[in-house]
Formats: C-alpha cells, sequence, structure tokens
C-alpha cells in the first residue's frame, strides 16, 4: 500500500491555496444535526426557521467550516498536516441547496516549527460565508521515511512497501 502524502513545508509558497466544494443537502444538515447533537430549530424545524431572523432554515455554521478540513487533510497541505488552530467569523447563512466553496491560501510560514498558516474563507456564490485564519503544522521532506526493504521469505526477493508489482 503507497502512504498517502501531501505537500512537504519545504513545497509550500506564499499564496498557494487549494478548494473544496460541496452543495449542502438536507441530508448534510439532518447528518450533522445527529453527530453533533446540535438540534437547534432554526436547522431543523421549517416552521420555527421562517419565523426566525432568517426567514427560513438555514445549515448548522461548523457544517459548512467543517469544509475547511476537507482542504486541509486532503488537498494543502493534505494527509499528514495537522490541524493546530482555527478561528472563524460566520458572515452569513448557508442554506440547504446551495454550494458552499471552501478555500485555504497559505499566508506566512514558521519554518522553525513547521507551521503555515492559512487565510480561509468560504463562499457560496460571490458571498463570503465564513471567514478565517488557521495553522497546519506540516510535514517536513528531512523527517520523511524513506520506505524499508523487506524480504520475501519464499522467493528471497527485496520488497519495497509500496512499489508495484509485476
Amino acid at each position: 500500500m503507497i502512504e498517502p502524502r501531501g505537500w512537504f513545508f519545504e513545497d509550500l509558497t506564499i499564496g498557494m491555496s487549494a478548494t473544496y466544494s460541496k452543495m449542502i443537502t438536507d441530508a448534510d444538515i439532518q447528518s450533522f444535526s445527529s453527530l453533533s447533537g446540535d438540534t437547534n430549530p432554526l436547522h431543523l424545524d421549517h416552521q420555527f426557521a421562517a419565523a426566525s431572523v432568517f426567514g427560513s432554515r438555514i445549515a448548522h455554521g461548523m457544517l459548512a467550516a467543517s469544509l475547511l478540513s476537507t482542504v486541509f487533510g486532503t488537498k494543502l497541505p493534505g494527509p499528514g498536516g495537522i490541524y493546530i488552530s482555527q478561528n472563524i467569523r460566520f458572515r452569513a447563512p448557508v442554506r440547504p441547496g446551495e454550494t458552499v466553496v471552501a478555500e485555504a491560501r497559505v499566508v506566512a510560514t514558521d519554518g522553525k516549527r513547521l507551521r503555515a498558516t492559512f487565510a480561509c474563507s468560504c463562499t457560496v456564490d460571490t458571498r463570503v460565508v465564513i471567514e478565517g485564519e488557521a495553522v497546519i503544522q506540516v510535514p517536513s521532506r528531512a523527517d520523511a521515511q524513506p520506505a524499508k526493504p523487506t524480504t520475501d521469505e519464499a522467493s528471497g526477493l527485496s520488497l519495497i512497501p509500496g512499489a508495484a508489482t509485476a
């Protein structure tokens, strides 16, 4: 099995960015409510939400914000990055059926601590719904462990984990 690996700290440059987009569905809202325990009727009850300042149901803010974790864990820096901190500001609601685009952009790096600071945003069309900043610890190329060869006792062949086989 090949170990998934994202970007190394040494490969990051200021301005690098990645995005992830997802349409927020009623099923997503129901699942997030079940998972988180947040049963606020603003998210689940049409009648209650209609009488609110929003006028209709809205998605959980943290559901939309969680799409930033997808960017960090799968794209930039990707597998191996460790979420250290996040601050977010909710600017506007997300409604069921809207597509959220989560974006993270490298704005600073700290070579001593192997951390990168990212400007984060989530948008629906051109409307910013979430903005903030995150710090991610990023693996260093110097700390990466090369695959260690093993020997297949039956054939005597030297095998390298993750290498293609014939």
